[in-house]
């Protein structure tokens, strides 16, 4: 849980105190050993390898390497990879055509020189907020050794890989909060972005209105550093200080049901900003309160799903998992003038709150409102949903509003892991991303 940021890597690198091909055999010895039961799908070893290898001759040339070369880099198994049938943590997608090309995002990413050590597991197909697999079993939260508590989904290996240093940046994606509630649990960073940054081509598809591609690391600046590899145009941040900064705190919805370490947590952070100077301003933000109306008819990720689903679940159901068929069968009843509907009334509530928000630097609130519950506690479908509506509520407001969030862990050393979500409007990436560096540094 103390890995190395990438800087911290580089500076290692630049001295000659590691090699690029030790950081990478490292990283998939610890890939195939048992603290990582479950967290990887598929390795690729040799191409790693390969990849550290080619960053070692080039260093040794004299060649200035982009940030992400040779370093080992995971990727959620709902991406294209050239060769192989993408899976998206599903057993119904064996023997489906092989991609004929890697995804978008993945090309970007070999392009930096990445070293991709494999492709983790993850929520079948991205739809749950829990982390938890039947197929191919669940990743343990590396946070707590005595008891086995969910990652958080749906980008569940993602997290653990960089929790456990097996990976600088894992790429995952985001509907509801799949980046930011694993970071959360696990104690690392998150950032989703706003939507239209990078493109989803050769993602798989959980809902074409929401999904984004997007990446989870140990810092915010390593976060940045897989934005950059990602998205269309990196971000230009200009540095802040937060003395000044107006950070909003909303009364409506993402606090209620909080528990005590997770508010502690929170009460502590907000605290240390208030003390270095950021304003901290506490508004009702009624808005909120209006998103469970608005999603009634069915929620725009069933309904988008059932459109993917349809053909494949009226014949493969029984290799489906139970709960994430149900929620496809939820989309399949909802007719088209809702969903229409639905969406003007998005367009209309997404207004009416970057008006609200105006004149903030942030809004802040808890990623989620509790810490990582054990395993054995969501063995029923009644104590499944509960945590999962849980853990997704308050992330799914930022996707909901198309917005850039980041979560950054804010707990007191030794407790379980808790998120502190700042998160602003559409295309306010990196002048957000400015905030969360600043705000990082105020809590250390």
């Amino acid at each position: 849980m103390t890995a190395p940021t990438i800087a911290a890597l580089r500076a290692r690198l630049d001295a000659s105190h590691v090699s690029h091909e030790a950081l990478v055999t490292q990283a998939l010895d610890g890939a195939a050993g048992a603290a990582a039961t479950h967290v990887f799908t598929r390795l690729y070893a040799d191409a790693a390898l390969a990849a550290a290898r080619h960053a070692d001759a080039a260093t040794k040339a004299g060649v200035q390497l982009p940030p992400l070369a040779g370093l080992p880099v995971s990727i959620k198994d709902l991406y294209d990879v050239a060769g192989e049938t993408t899976l998206a943590g599903s057993v119904v997608r064996r023997g489906e055509p092989p991609a004929a090309q890697d995804s978008v995002a993945v090309q970007r990413l070999r392009a930096q020189g990445a070293a991709i050590v494999g492709k983790t597991n993850m929520t079948e197909f991205a739809f749950s907020g829990v982390g938890i697999n039947p197929h191919h079993g669940t990743p343990r939260n590396p946070a707590d050794a005595d008891i086995a508590r969910i990652p958080g989904g749906s980008s569940s290996g993602a997290a653990v890989s960089v929790a456990l240093g097996l990976a600088v940046v894992g790429l995952g994606s985001d509907t509801g909060g799949s980046i930011r509630i694993p970071a959360a649990l696990c104690g690392i960073v998150g950032f989703k972005s706003t939507q239209s940054r990078t493109p989803r081509t050769g993602a798989f598809p959980l809902s074409q209105t929401l999904d984004t591609v997007c990446a989870m690391a140990r810092s915010v600046q390593d976060c940045l550093v897989a934005d950059a590899a990602l998205a269309d145009a990196p971000l230009q941040v200009r540095r802040r200080p937060l003395q000044g900064l107006r950070l909003a705190v909303p009364a409506t919805l993402m606090f209620d049901g909080v528990d005590r370490p997770t508010g502690r947590a929170f009460q502590r952070a907000v605290s240390r900003l208030s003390a270095a100077g950021a304003q901290i301003v506490d508004i009702t933000l009624a808005e909120l309160a209006e998103i469970a109306k608005i999603n009634a008819p069915g929620g725009f990720s069933p309904i988008e799903a059932a459109a993917v689903h349809r053909d494949t679940i009226a014949a493969r159901r029984a290799g489906y998992d139970s709960r994430v068929a149900a929620r496809i069968d939820l989309g399949m009843t909802v007719g088209a003038a809702d969903y229409i509907t639905m969406q003007q009334r998005r367009a209309d509530w997404i207004a009416r709150m970057e008006g609200a928000l105006e004149g903030f630097d942030a809004l802040l609130c808890p990623t989620v409102p509790i810490v990582a519950p054990p395993i054995a506690s969501l063995a029923t479908d009644e104590a499944f949903f509960q945590a999962n509506g849980m853990l997704l509520r308050n992330t799914f407001a930022i996707n909901f509003l198309d917005g850039c969030s980041f979560s950054l862990p804010c707990q007191e050393a030794g407790a379980m892991p808790a998120g502190l979500m700042l998160s602003s409007v559409r295309g306010d990436d990196a002048r957000l991303a400015a905030v969360a560096l600043a705000v990082e540094a105020a809590l250390g």
